[in-house]
């Protein structure tokens, strides 16, 4: 049997750091929202009780450090399943760059493994157990537009941006994020308000999301990396309506109204970036859906 399941990435509307917890992780306060640029994982039983991994692209690992290895392993041993998975992952997605690849990777996993194998879990199940593969895996197990606080994985749906087109481009660099929560100064750092832009969605006050964009890390990775502030600024002069980084980077992100102006600035980025997509938010309604209904191809 074999289940196929799609991995949206996410962009942040906003990401603030509020303090460095006792557990080494930092206390963030994010809203998250996913866009139509999606992994595909498939999933096929495997009489061997082995889990063994594929990727698309050959520089993303194949073992115990890949998230939706991470996810199996997690299930198969706390739910004791005797079958093994092989495990396919045609990456779309661009790999460190800020758009939890990785984590939707895992919360795919986890939700098409509660189907063939037949475990029945609860979402909220799910979430919980992405929340110790990562802190970014309990939002991509409910998808949609998220509060996240906690170190990312304390969630609460709220509503989808109005329909805007994203335009998102990686500069052909990696950026640790250990490295970036690591140079943040707390005590000068401008801080979201992450009210404004609750209101803004609530009222889907287009202008309103525009003018409350923030990502706290921004500052420290424009700093260390020139590249990602070059490609913000080109964004903004090829006429994105509002330009942000999505978490510690690299990628920037543009949302744009109109389409008539997307193809403009997805060629002049192509200039000069190699991963640049078009691509349009996932909007949902604010009841989360089934485990079994979510993104199941």
């Amino acid at each position: 049997m074999k289940v196929s399941i799609k991995a949206p990435a996410k962009i942040n509307l906003s990401l603030d750091v509020l303090r460095k917890r006792n557990d080494g992780y930092h206390e963030v306060k994010m809203i998250m929202t996913m866009v139509d640029l999606a992994d595909r994982i498939d999933l096929t039983n495997c009489d061997s009780g082995k889990i063994t991994v594929d990727v698309s692209e050959g520089f993303v690992p194949n073992d115990e450090r890949n998230f939706a290895y991470q996810a199996a392993a997690l299930l198969k041993k706390k739910y004791k399943v005797s079958a093994g998975v092989h495990i396919y992952i045609t990456k779309r997605i661009p790999v460190a760059a800020g758009l939890a690849g990785g984590s939707s990777d895992a919360a795919a996993t986890l939700k098409g493994l509660n189907q063939l194998w037949e475990l029945g879990l609860t979402l909220d199940q799910l979430a919980e157990l992405g929340a110790e593969i990562g802190s970014d895996v309990s939002f991509c197990v409910y998808g949609g537009t998220a509060l996240a606080t906690g170190r990312g994985e304390i969630i609460e749906s709220i509503p989808s941006p109005p329909p805007l087109w994203v335009i998102l481009a990686k500069p052909p660099i990696g950026v640790s994020t250990k490295e970036i929560y690591g140079n943040v100064k707390l005590h000068r750092a401008k801080h979201a308000d992450t009210d404004a832009m609750l209101t803004a969605l609530e009222n889907q006050d287009t202008d309103g999301i525009f003018a409350h964009l923030h990502n706290t890390l921004e500052d420290v990775t424009l700093e260390l990396y020139p590249e990602v502030k070059h490609l913000k600024d080109q964004m903004k002069r090829f006429g994105a309506d509002a330009v942000l980084m999505s978490g510690s980077g690299p990628t920037v992100f543009g949302l744009v109204k109109t389409e008539s102006r997307v193809n403009r600035i997805y060629n002049g980025l192509r200039g000069f970036c190699e991963e640049v997509h078009a691509v349009r938010l996932i909007r949902t309604s604010n009841t989360c859906p089934k485990p079994d209904e979510s993104d199941i191809l």
